[in-house]
């Protein structure tokens, strides 16, 4: 007990005689400018411990604020890339309407062409099967992703939808031998069937309405025809046109404007009526 007490005695002493040194301090720092210069000296002597006790803190903030500057950075990048891809697609209708303009001066009852709604999507896998040119996107049916639904990318055609499913869907690539296109070329508006032979070869045109005008760099471009794929995306170009010496078949080969073997991110077009007429073999 008499321990206790004593302690209790000598903290209260401490107590006492450390206020009583203040107000002596503070009533000398006022009055004296020593005490001044020493507190002066005392911060010199004491700032780098200042700088080392503040410098986790301050690279925290620092690597906080990197940090929200680069995501900030990535999201405007990706939100800039996205409206890039959008804004391209849009041009690939420029040449065609151009001539459907020239149509227009002369035929005033000529239908201009929709303004169809366009879904940005990315490429999630590279479907690996015999004799089978596919990929697969990250939008399905709660994106209202539809079966036959035409998908392009920033340069042309590239297929078309033929499964979905409620998150992803499965796009049946133009080259794939399965794959169908109506096509028409820009310079004179033959027609012809553009027919998948893999993705290693080239389309090779069939049915076609008029052999006689057709040359080497001919651009073809989707004619509309089937209801799927609007008039005017650009399709392919034609590489050769060659005549087969035994039976006289010419032979039309076009190669696809779009690097159909690196895809990253397409566009799905989305028209008022869904259409379901198959434009596969």
């Amino acid at each position: 007990m008499q321990t206790a007490s004593n302690k209790r005695l000598s903290l209260r002493l401490r107590l006492f005689l450390s206020i009583i040194l203040a107000i002596i301090i503070i009533i000398m720092d006022h009055n004296y400018t020593s005490f001044s210069k020493i507190r002066i000296y005392m911060d010199t002597v004491l700032s780098p411990l200042y700088f080392f006790v503040n410098s986790p803190q301050k690279l925290l903030d620092l690597i906080s604020v990197t940090f929200s500057s680069h995501q900030k950075l990535c999201l405007e990048i990706k939100q800039l890339h996205n409206q890039l891809i959008l804004k391209n697609s849009e041009l690939l209708l420029l040449d065609h309407v151009k001539k459907e303009n020239i149509y227009l001066r002369e035929l005033l009852g000529a239908n201009i062409l929709q303004n169809d709604h366009k879904i940005l999507t990315q490429v999630i896998s590279n479907v690996s099967e015999p004799y089978s040119d596919q990929v697969v996107i990250d939008k399905g049916s709660i994106n209202h992703i539809y079966q036959g639904q035409p998908v392009i990318s920033e340069r042309g055609v590239i297929g078309q939808v033929i499964t979905v499913s409620k998150t992803t869907s499965r796009v049946l690539l133009l080259c794939d031998v399965s794959h169908a296109l109506p096509v028409q070329i820009l310079r004179n508006g033959i027609r012809a069937i553009a027919i998948g032979h893999g993705c290693t070869e080239e389309l090779q045109l069939e049915y076609i309405s008029d052999y006689t005008d057709i040359r080497k760099g001919d651009f073809l471009i989707t004619s509309g025809l089937g209801g799927r794929f609007p008039e005017g995306y650009p399709v392919a170009i034609i590489s050769s046109v060659t005549k087969e010496i035994k039976n006289s078949n010419i032979i039309i080969r076009a190669r696809p404007i779009a690097n159909l073997q690196y895809l990253r991110y397409l566009i799905l077009l989305e028209r008022g009526v869904q259409n379901s007429v198959s434009l596969e073999k």
